[in-house]
């Protein structure tokens, strides 16, 4: 069975930074591409970061320059350091698998809550 466990989420003030974490068990990580989206109340989910097998990366236009996303895959974990915050940011974290080959392959983390706020 498939676990993505989302950590690192919190209360954190404009400006100020936080590091998501995603630890990946029952899979074959190397495999998968590995993503981070989110959800903000009242909006659908969004793309955030991607990490291919090949630690290429990509970014939302919204994030680019502030977010850095990186996986060690000898720990089978996905980090995403988030800097610069500010309130739009501030939503549920959701990490997400995709097999490389076999794109209908997916799963899903429970979500970490991120809150910006004064």
């Amino acid at each position: 069975q498939v676990h993505l466990v989302e950590s690192g989420g919190g209360w954190v003030q404009p400006g100020g930074s936080l590091r998501l974490s995603c630890g990946a068990s029952g899979l074959t990580f190397g495999l998968h591409d590995m993503m981070w989206f989110r959800q903000a109340p009242g909006k659908e989910r969004e793309f955030v970061a991607i990490v291919n097998i090949n630690q290429g990366t990509g970014y939302a236009d919204s994030v680019k320059g502030r977010f850095a996303v990186s996986r060690d895959n000898g720990r089978n974990t996905v980090s995403l350091q988030m800097t610069r915050l500010n309130p739009a940011d501030t939503a549920v974290y959701y990490c997400h698998a995709r097999h490389y080959l076999n794109t209908e392959t997916t799963y899903w983390g429970q979500g970490t809550q991120v809150t910006v706020s004064s």
